[in-house]
């Protein structure tokens, strides 16, 4: 199985060369462009109503629609989101991106994240105007919304079966590898006893539905996010007088001539890019299939709280494994990659037992990240078919993938992540880049009823123009 996986046989050839296709600056054109697009026409969203998200977060706490099985809650679908966003992208992703772009690659992750809230807040927003019920509330998702509001059902089943592929056995084997990586590194444990662990737990929550994956994701993700990030500010706060130099380091390398002569320019936009997608997923489809599972009074409010997901991501957590590298020099030591080289700055700055607690935190960061990359796979088995036969494939089929991810090499699990991410992304971008009005439409209804002094409630027949809205009742049922 590692054989197979390696990075110089035919199978990684044809990986490095779908990595190397022209598709992957039209990718970063893509989501470049419609970014700043989505955050004009919004009139900058995700700035403007910053203090309406966390608001609408804090109130999304609130499980009394949980409890009466009507679907997740919005701190729910919140927390699957962040896990499946705050995993190996903001621990070992950034450092991947470090050492491969240099620091320069940190400022287009946090440009990507800015102008990716704003896609984050489209995508969001359409996945939850055009959900379906199922039994356990709501899902939905990118697949629906190309189904549904494009009437291409088709084009709905080429991002199911990739997303299934990239998130459903690509990315956990990218998350099970850095948890493997970093026990390996710090008690030189078996990958294969890690990778056995591993399936057993993620098997035992699975196989109890959205609803126990929600339970688990509101506890894990919020307690190791804030612990991790704390920790982060107080190694900042002991070299304060070090960090104009660190974000001076970061600027220019993201713009200086040096870089721009020796070819380092390229490599800091091209690794800062993909590694920002991978962490944050805006424009990707992702986090709207966890968007789409909340019981909610009107769209925007969990697309909102969707592009404050992105915006925590990027701009906290992996800014904080960034600062924390960079005010050492450890980056600078080649073979060094991936979360070790995470642990080693941690350790560097707090002794020994920084390192244990990297590793327990990558643990569950990249635990609750599985949990969030099976439900992604999960609700679009289930747009492809609602057979029970294929959603009991597809969760061996994910087991299996952990036990891949676990023994198989770190370089090219990166490279079939960054492939098969690229391609979902473009399917998702063009569907939104169509359907993007119907987003700014329901925000304006949204903060039409705000200035009225409403609690916006979006019905069936808002948009009366709009067809195969499901999900939610038209206003005469609701006033019944």
């Amino acid at each position: 199985m590692k054989d197979w996986f390696s990075a110089d046989t035919w199978f990684g050839d044809i990986v490095a060369w779908g990595n190397d296709l022209i598709w992957t600056y039209i990718l970063i054109a893509l989501l470049l462009i419609l970014g700043f697009y989505f955050t004009f026409i919004s009139k900058f969203v995700q700035f403007r109503l910053l203090g309406e998200m966390i608001r609408e977060l804090f109130k999304g706490t609130d499980r009394k629609a949980f409890k009466e099985g009507k679907g997740t809650t919005p701190f729910q679908a919140f927390a699957i989101s962040t896990a499946a966003r705050v995993g190996t992208g903001n621990l070992a992703g950034v450092a991947v991106a470090i050492s491969l772009g240099g620091p320069g690659a940190i400022f287009w992750m946090w440009l990507i994240a800015l102008i990716g809230a704003a896609t984050g807040f489209v995508e969001s927003t359409l996945a939850q105007i055009y959900k379906v019920r199922d039994k356990h509330g709501f899902r939905g998702g990118p697949a629906y919304y190309m189904e549904k509001a494009l009437g291409a059902r088709w084009f709905g089943l080429i991002f199911a079966v990739l997303i299934t592929l990239c998130f459903g056995l690509i990315f956990n084997a990218v998350q099970t590898n850095t948890i493997t990586d970093a026990f390996v590194g710090a008690y030189d444990i078996s990958p294969f006893i890690v990778g056995i662990i591993i399936a057993i737990m993620i098997g035992f929550i699975i196989f109890g539905g959205i609803r126990r994956i929600a339970v688990v994701a509101e506890v894990i993700v919020p307690f190791f996010a804030i612990t991790y990030v704390a920790i982060s500010v107080i190694i900042m706060t002991l070299n304060i007088g070090e960090l104009p130099s660190v974000i001076a380091l970061i600027f220019n390398n993201a713009f200086g001539i040096e870089e721009v002569v020796g070819g380092g320019f390229g490599a800091a936009i091209m690794n800062g890019v993909q590694r920002g997608l991978f962490s944050n997923e805006a424009g990707m489809g992702s986090a709207p299939n966890a968007a789409a599972t909340v019981y909610v009074s009107h769209p925007v409010k969990q697309g909102l709280i969707q592009s404050l997901s992105v915006l925590i991501d990027t701009i906290i957590i992996c800014s904080a494994t960034a600062f924390m590298i960079l005010l050492t020099d450890v980056y600078t030591v080649g073979e060094i990659e991936g979360i070790q080289l995470t642990q080693d700055a941690m350790a560097n700055h707090l002794g020994n037992w920084a390192s244990l607690f990297v590793t327990v935190a990558i643990f569950f960061f990249a635990f609750s990240s599985l949990l969030g990359n099976y439900y992604y796979g999960q609700a679009n088995i289930e747009f492809i078919s609602e057979k029970p036969i294929y959603t009991t494939i597809f969760r061996i089929a994910f087991l299996i993938m952990v036990l891949v991810g676990a023994t198989s090499e770190l370089a090219i699990i990166w490279s079939m992540a960054d492939l098969f991410m690229g391609l979902m992304a473009v399917v998702n971008l063009i569907a939104i880049a169509l359907l993007g009005k119907i987003a700014m439409r329901a925000l304006k209804d949204y903060q039409d009823q705000r200035q009225e002094g409403k609690d916006p409630a979006f019905y069936r027949d808002t948009l009366p123009d709009l067809k195969n809205i499901e999900s939610w009742e038209s206003k005469s049922e609701s006033n019944k």
